[in-house]
C-alpha cells in the first residue's frame, strides 16, 4: 500500500512542478513587450505579446513630415516590426516548456496542429458572389408602384 501512496505522492508533485513552471511562463509572457521606431525616430509603436498595440508616440513633427496616408503606412508597418519581435520573444519563453520538436511561432499562431492543405485559403468561387444579386422581386416590385 505504501507503494501506491509514495506513487501518488510523486505524481502530485510532478504536477506541482509543472503547474509552476506554465504559472512561469504565464507571468513573463504577460510581461513581454516590444517597440519599433522609425527611421527618423518620430513614430514608436509598442506592442504585447500578442501583437496587440499597447502605445503608439507620434512627434509634433511627423505630423509635419508624414502626409496622413504616410503617417498611417508608417504606424502599420511599425506595428508589424514590433509584432514579430513580441512573437519571437514569446517563442523563446515558451520553447522550454513545450515538448521536443513542437514548433514555439506555430503554437503562438494557432497553427501547430493543422497541415498545409488546412492552411491554405479556401477557393472561393463566382457562386459565393452577391455582388450583381437582385433582392427585390420584380412583380412586386410594379404592384407597389
Amino acid at each position: 500500500m505504501t507503494d501506491h501512496r509514495a506513487q501518488v505522492e510523486q505524481l502530485l508533485a510532478d504536477y506541482r512542478r509543472s503547474r509552476d513552471q506554465l504559472a512561469e511562463v504565464q507571468r513573463q509572457l504577460a510581461s513581454i513587450t516590444a517597440s519599433a521606431s522609425s527611421d527618423d525616430g518620430l513614430i514608436t509603436a509598442m506592442v504585447g505579446a500578442r501583437g496587440v498595440l499597447t502605445g503608439l508616440e507620434i512627434a509634433d513633427e511627423a505630423y509635419e513630415r508624414y502626409r496622413p496616408a504616410e503617417l498611417a503606412a508608417q504606424i502599420v508597418k511599425l506595428t508589424g516590426t514590433a509584432t514579430v519581435k513580441a512573437f519571437t520573444g514569446a517563442g523563446e519563453v515558451l520553447a522550454p516548456a513545450l515538448p521536443s520538436g513542437t514548433d514555439p511561432q506555430a503554437l503562438l499562431l494557432g497553427t501547430a496542429d493543422l497541415g498545409a492543405a488546412e492552411l491554405a485559403p479556401e477557393d472561393v468561387g463566382d457562386d459565393d458572389s452577391f455582388e450583381d444579386q437582385n433582392w427585390l422581386d420584380d412583380a412586386d416590385w410594379q404592384r407597389s408602384r
